[in-house]
């Protein structure tokens, strides 16, 4: 019996010769094993303090390659204050954030070069225009003429904005400000994307286009969303918190038998509270 077993081991391990060349069917699953993917975001015990205000506490996840993950989370549950220690615009009270293994509070110039920060309403020169405005902070980021021209011309591209190139910022509708906004933060060829709010106050026609534009660029993207019904046509993965902790990290598969996600917010929020 014992014999047999090894037989069928050994014919099994060379039907996979046939099938894969020199790789076994290990190697085959490891190559698709999603814990092989480099981790890109990286919170452990995150927490940020006002006096004995809890904005976040012991928040610790992972985020991977490629991953377009959704934070979600009621008003006032930390998600921009976490959004705000990831990029380095606040310092957290304990724990530590890394973006692409660095260390974001030491190593501030570093992640800077690394991350797209995308803030809810982000300032903009309302007098530029948006080719103006992209070649300003292209000389503010030191960005060699010949490499600056060429990726204005691919943002230009992505965000679809071709068409208001020479109107002033101030002019344009608040979908085309949002456009020039992230074209902006994708100006440098950032590896990670940290959009707060990307798509608020826009109508359901430029909610399509950014979700469309978001899930084109084939990055490392976490953003922060009120609008659970777009969760599921954008994210990979969704991340929850209320109250500063972590509440629920999961995929919208996991969420499939649930009657609507408005009442499973609820019930996570409500619970946790």
């Amino acid at each position: 019996m014992l014999f047999d077993l090894h037989k069928f081991h050994f014919r099994q391990r060379l039907r996979s010769k046939e099938l894969f060349g020199n790789q076994t069917l290990k190697e085959i699953f490891d190559m698709t094993d999603d814990s092989n993917l480099e981790i890109m975001i990286e919170t452990e015990g995150l927490s940020k303090y006002y006096g004995d205000f809890i904005a976040v506490e012991d928040l610790s996840f992972k985020i991977r390659k490629g991953e377009v993950v959704a934070f979600l989370g009621p008003n006032g549950a930390g998600k921009s204050t976490t959004m705000k220690m990831l990029t380095g615009y606040l310092a957290p009270s304990a724990g530590t954030a890394k973006i692409c293994g660095v260390e974001v509070a030491h190593n501030r110039n570093e992640v800077a070069n690394r991350i797209g920060y995308l803030p809810e309403n982000g300032p903009l020169y309302e007098e530029m225009t948006p080719l103006g405005l992209l070649n300003f902070f292209g000389d503010a980021r030191s960005m060699d003429p010949s490499s600056k021209d060429n990726r204005i011309e691919k943002v230009i591209e992505q965000c679809s904005l071709k068409t208001v190139l020479n109107k002033p910022i101030g002019k344009l509708s608040r979908g085309f400000r949002q456009r020039v906004g992230m074209a902006n933060v994708l100006l440098h060829e950032p590896e990670v994307l940290i959009m707060d709010e990307p798509t608020a106050g826009l109508d359901p026609n430029q909610v399509l286009e950014v979700r469309k534009t978001i899930k084109g660029l084939g990055k490392t993207i976490l953003l922060s969303t009120h609008i659970l019904q777009e969760v599921p046509q954008v994210a990979d993965r969704i991340i929850l918190i209320d109250q500063g902790r972590l509440v629920f990290d999961g995929t919208p598969d996991e969420l499939k038998e649930e009657s609507s996600l408005d009442s499973w917010f609820n019930r996570q929020t409500m619970d946790a509270a």
